[in-house]
């Protein structure tokens, strides 16, 4: 058993070397390991320094953090504070009463769950306070909540950190931080995570006891820590201090700081040092540390002993005193703070002249320990009790607490507590059972409690209650009284509480009632409180019966119901014993449709469906052995009036009709407050309510309706229970509306017997439309109006026959319709019956004052108004010769003649001249048309000469311009070689040119097309010769030789290779081919020739040759086949596509960006894979 033993501790020990090489990082910290703590002095014991070193065992104490100088642990803060940071005291300001529950320290195992609890007052607090829990100094928690820290809010104001499956880095000092608007509250408290290998050490310490010699050899089982180059410390502030303000975020993020805010703020004030002091040779310290109730000493070293030197605290000057000690040694200037406290925790400054220094003082709070502990109480109720116990320093700052919550003990408290020197006394007066349970002090070194118990005194009954009867309305009093006295109660009647009220008097040991009722009989109990014994008596209340009408509030005892409800009156009643109920309308009882109950406290007669016939009286009689009791309630039923008859429609207009109706004969017993009207169209079965507020009159006239479509209307009567049924419909009519008058009436033409008028139809027609118009006339001096035309007519002008010769007469216009004639339109002044000559004038049009152009094939049609009377006379003029009616078609009206060509050539070109002829009057206009076409080629282009890369062309203007000028030239140049033309000039003006930049050695010739408004010239006039470029300085003489002949047949220089595509992925095949003259290419896919398939594109260049296949699918495999074709012979290339499954995302994007042959490798190498 022994052997087995051992092998299983070496096992667990090996295991467990490597998390003991994970810690490493903070053995520096152990003082055992620092030379401050003897090996032999920790808590546990341990092997040779040289065989196991404390610093690979102090994470693993199973005590955690504690302030003994007999133990090696050490805190681990995470990335929120460096260990050298633990002894700085934390900035709080002042404390509120905005906690009133804080979180406690805690411990946990590695791998454990624990909560931690803070309440905030919310009493006084109109919105949400802002709580922060922070880890060290500024590492705010709420950016680190994840999958093992929680942070959570209720809503009464509980909140709580959660920390799941704790790590052994998460132990340190952790800090909750409550902030509402002025106020501010704080607390710290400590959690302890103990490491794995806790039971392990305890297992060692007990085999060292049993046998030293098996742990001895045992820590020589565990293998050695390597030693590690120890890390230097940084020091973020000095980071800071020199970096630029832009490297700021950065640095805080590689050094987990979270409040970069505070920290910039605070490093402004030590930033002014940058500047070169002159009245300080050393200035002061960035900051002190002291513990409170010691002395800390403050120097500066001035650059000149004569500057007169000023001390301040937070802006005020220091004076001297006992306190604060000033001294002088040479050029230093010393401040001696003696019994530093709490209130010395602030920013100091020195100035010197024009200069200033600061740093800020911490001062370290020592706990106070408790030299007494709390003594257990147990005592009886309404007696005093003390809690008393003392703690290490006088006047120090402690917290009651009861059952884990804060004591309050303000003014109107019964808990008083008092301070004596060390001592301190929790003082409760008049003691209560409920203030039994746990008491216990806090202080900052410790915490000590006690149980106080608290019972309840014998009870003794000195006068039992008595049974009562009581009439109504009488007083009633119930009295008891026990011992002890002053103990309190509470009444029951019938197992119910009883509250004091105005009418209930509850005086101790007695109840009052000022005037009983019904409801206060039963049976009556008074218990009191903390005993099981009850005191008990019946009351009987007696009372005549009575009917209660005025609390239904009815008008004259009368009730008002709509026909066809449900009638249930319930009227109060009151009598003890219980009274006999009778109802009756007029003499007989109540039957058949009216049922009556009756209940305790009320009667109820119920009418399921009333009528007319249920209005009357109904008497109610009331009986029982105290008395009788009579009322009389009126019932009044009312209904919805009768309908209307049906409405008369007394006249009609256009758009609207006047209506008007009788009342109905029955207004249903309540007087008729108006009407509503609705109309509907004869074909519609849809009614539409013409009026939402009542129509008080018998009379109404509905509007906007349409024109010619047949309506009906009809009424309904409303009274204050609801509306009636509609009444029947009217009879049907028809909105109908005569025209407005004719518009624009004006003379036409006035002969010696006629006169023609013209006008235009009326603004507004209606639905009955228009049948015509009706002319009339009266002859000057006559009221007499003579129709001109015995028919209607319906054009808009008519021409008035047989008047007399210079007779003056007026004219008017009715339009007519279905429902009559419209008001007349009449001229203004009245016409003379007398021809009148008007010369002729032609109306030129603005585009045709100029030359009117169009191109030959174009139509041409112009229409030149003229004016006249009578009806002018129209000729055509070309150059003095009358227009062919053959080549142009013209067509003349009273006030226009119509120029047309159908199809125009450049012949029809030239002045056209208009004439127009009135008797002796004659009115001409010439019109300038020109037919423009296409010019024809330059003459006689030649090569001018040639030197360098340059040659001068010249050459004449084209014979045919088109019959247009000539806008420009384009010229442009071929090599000899592939007689392929390229622009070289567009819309040049001149006739001659340089064209330069030309390559040597190289044959060019020429060719010019020549442009003017209608476009190029069809075809181009080309140099005769050729211009040879050569070199300059060279004057070779060109031997003559045969022509080489060039033509070969096809022959392909790069076959095509065999590939492989993705399924959807464009895909090409390349080859090459000579050949002369030029061969015809042809593709074919398994000897089938491709052809007009959208799927292929086919490319040809200086001869590759190339077949894009877009978007190919598996089917799309095969054997590709070019084949080159021209007189010579030919020649073909073969080879074999393979199209693959698309691939996923991930595999396509790897080998897009490679080549296509690359591609396929990759491919094929990941499928494989």
């Amino acid at each position: 058993m022994t052997v087995i033993a051992i092998v299983t501790i070496i096992i667990t020990a090996a295991a467990i070397v490597a998390i003991i090489a994970n810690n490493n990082a903070v053995a520096k910290h152990c003082p055992a390991s620092q030379g401050k703590t003897p090996w032999n002095s920790c808590a546990y014991p341990c092997p040779p320094k040289s065989e196991f070193s404390c610093n690979q065992l102090d994470i693993l104490h199973p005590l955690g953090y504690q302030k003994s100088p007999n133990m090696c642990s050490v805190w681990s803060l995470g990335d929120g504070q460096p260990p050298e940071d633990l002894e700085k005291p934390v900035e709080n300001p002042p404390l509120s009463i905005l906690l009133i529950e804080k979180p406690l320290s805690g411990s946990i195992s590695v791998g454990g769950d624990i909560t931690f609890v803070a309440k905030v007052e919310a009493k006084d607090l109109l919105r949400k306070p802002t709580i922060k829990w922070f880890k060290g100094k500024w590492m705010d928690l709420a950016s680190k909540t994840g999958k093992h820290l929680q942070l959570k809010e209720s809503f009464d104001r509980f909140t709580k950190m959660h920390i799941i499956k704790a790590k052994e880095n998460y132990a340190g000092n952790y800090r909750c931080e409550v902030t509402y608007k002025d106020k501010f509250d704080s607390c710290s408290f400590d959690l302890e995570v103990k490491g794995k290998l806790c039971s392990f050490l305890r297992t060692c310490c007990e085999l060292h006891k049993a046998s030293p010699i098996l742990t001895h050899r045992l820590w020589y089982l565990v293998p050695r820590e390597p030693k590690q180059e120890e890390v230097p410390e940084v020091d973020v502030w000095e980071i800071l201090r020199n970096a630029r303000p832009d490297e700021y975020e950065r640095i805080a993020f590689m050094y987990g700081i979270t409040d970069l805010r505070g920290l910039l703020r605070r490093l402004k004030k030590t930033k002014k040092e940058e500047k070169k002091s002159e009245a300080f040779a050393k200035k002061l310290e960035p900051a002190y540390q002291v513990d409170k109730g010691g002395k800390i000493r403050l120097v500066v070293d001035l650059a000149d002993p004569t500057v007169e030197l000023k001390w301040y605290k937070n802006g005020q000057e220091i004076r001297p005193s006992p306190k604060y000690i000033f001294e002088h040694k040479g050029t230093q200037r010393i401040m001696v703070i003696n019994n530093c406290t709490m209130n010395d925790d602030a920013a100091y400054s020195v100035s010197a002249g024009d200069e200033k220094c600061s740093t800020e003082l911490f001062v370290k709070e020592l706990p106070v320990n408790i030299t007494k502990e709390l003594e257990d109480v147990k005592t009886t109720v309404n007696e005093r009790i003390e809690l008393e116990c003392e703690v290490s320093e006088e006047g120090a700052q402690v917290k009651w607490l009861k059952n884990g919550v804060e004591v309050p003990t303000g003014v109107r408290s019964r808990f008083r507590t008092k301070c004596d020197g060390t001592k301190h006394i929790l003082i409760i007066d008049d003691v209560m059972r409920e203030d039994s349970g746990t008491y216990s002090l806090m202080a900052t070194g410790g915490t000590t409690q006690a149980k106080v118990q608290i019972d309840l005194k014998p009870l003794v009954i000195i006068q039992d209650l008595s049974d009562m009867t009581v009439r109504l309305g009488q007083p009633l009093k119930l009295h008891c009284e026990i011992s002890p006295g002053n103990v309190p109660g509470r009444w029951y009647r019938n197992g119910q509480l009883i509250q004091a009220s105005e009418r209930v008097t509850i005086i101790h040991r007695a109840r009052c009632v000022n005037a009983c009722t019904i409801s206060d009989a039963g049976d009556y109990t008074f218990v009191p409180e903390g005993y099981t014994q009850k005191l008990c008596a019946k009351v009987h209340i007696i009372d005549p019966p009575k009917v209660h009408l005025d609390s239904l509030n009815f008008p004259d005892n009368t009730v008002t119901i709509v026909a066809g409800n449900k009638l249930r009156l319930e009227i109060p009643i009151s009598g003890e014993p219980a009274p006999r109920v009778v109802w009756m309308k007029g003499e007989r009882v109540s039957e058949g449709r009216v049922h009556a109950e009756t209940f305790a406290d009320h009667t109820s007669l119920t009418i399921d469906v009333t009528e007319r016939e249920d209005t009357g009286n109904y008497k109610i009689v009331l009986q029982n052995e105290a008395g009788e009791d009579t009322a009389t309630v009126k019932v009044k039923v009312v209904d919805i009036p009768d309908a209307p008859e049906a409405p008369t429609v007394t006249e009609v207009g256009g758009d609207w009709c006047s209506m008007t109706w009788n009342p109905p004969l029955y207004d249903g017993g309540s007087p008729i407050l108006g009407y509503f009207i609705e109309r509907k169209k004869k074909q519609s079965s849809r009614w539409m309510r013409l009026n939402f507020d009542l129509c008080k009159e018998t009379t109404f006239e509905p509007k906007k309706m349409i024109e010619g479509v047949p309506y009906e209307v009809r009424v309904f009567a409303v009274n204050a229970i609801g509306v009636s049924k509609p009444s029947d419909p009217s009879r049907a009519f028809v909105p109908l509306a005569v025209t407005s008058e004719p518009t624009m009436l004006v003379v036409d033409d006035v002969t010696d017997t006629t006169v023609t008028m013209k006008w235009r139809p009326p603004d507004t027609i209606g639905a009955a439309g228009l049948d015509g118009y009706m002319v009339e006339y009266c002859i000057e001096g006559t009221d007499e109006w003579i129709r001109a035309n015995k028919e209607l007519t319906e054009k808009t002008k008519y021409t008035i026959t047989g008047l007399p010769t210079e007779g003056k007469i007026f004219v008017r216009v009715k339009a007519v319709n279905a429902a009559g004639e419209s008001m007349p339109r009449t001229t203004q002044h009245s016409i003379l019956v007398k021809e009148v000559v008007e010369p002729p004038k032609i109306r030129v049009p603005r585009h045709l004052k100029q030359t009117y152009i169009r191109r030959v094939g174009e139509a041409v049609n112009l229409v030149v108004p003229f004016l006249g009377k009578p009806r002018p006379k129209v000729s055509w003029l070309k150059e003095g010769q009358v227009v062919d009616p053959t080549q142009v078609s013209i067509r003349n009206t009273d006030c226009d003649s119509i120029f047309f060509i159908r199809k125009a050539e450049r012949k029809h070109s030239g002045k056209y001249e208009m004439t127009v002829q009135v008797e002796n009057h004659v009115d001409t206009a010439i019109l300038d048309i020109q037919i423009v076409d296409l010019p024809g080629p330059p003459q006689a282009v030649r090569i001018d000469e040639v030197w360098g890369v340059n040659v001068a062309l010249d050459w004449t203007p084209p014979k045919d311009s088109g019959n247009a000028p000539i806008t420009g030239y384009t010229i442009q140049k071929a090599d000899k070689k592939t007689m392929e033309w390229y622009t070289c000039v567009e819309h040049y003006h001149r006739t001659c040119i340089t064209i330069s930049d030309l390559v040597v050695g190289n044959e060019y010739f020429f060719r010019i097309y020549s442009e003017n408004m209608c476009g190029l010239s069809e075809s181009a006039t080309v140099t005769k010769d050729s211009a040879v470029i050569v070199k300059e300085g060279l004057h070779l003489k060109i031997p003559e030789y045969n022509d080489y002949d060039f033509t070969e047949a096809p022959k392909f220089t790069q076959p095509l290779v065999n590939t492989s595509a993705i399924a959807g992925y464009n895909a090409t095949l390349n080859c090459s081919v000579r050949a002369n003259p030029r061969p015809k290419i042809m593709w074919m896919k398994n000897k089938i020739i491709i052809i007009d398939d959208p799927r292929y594109r086919m490319f040809s260049n200086q001869g590759v040759c190339t077949l894009e296949i877009r978007k190919p699918s598996p089917f799309d495999g095969g054997v590709y086949t070019c084949k080159a074709i021209n007189d010579l012979g030919e020649a073909q290339v073969e080879c074999k596509l393979e199209v693959k499954g698309q691939s996923s995302d991930y595999e396509v994007k790897a080998w897009l960006p490679l080549r296509q042959s690359e591609c396929v490798r990759s491919f094929q190498v990941l499928h494989e894979h």
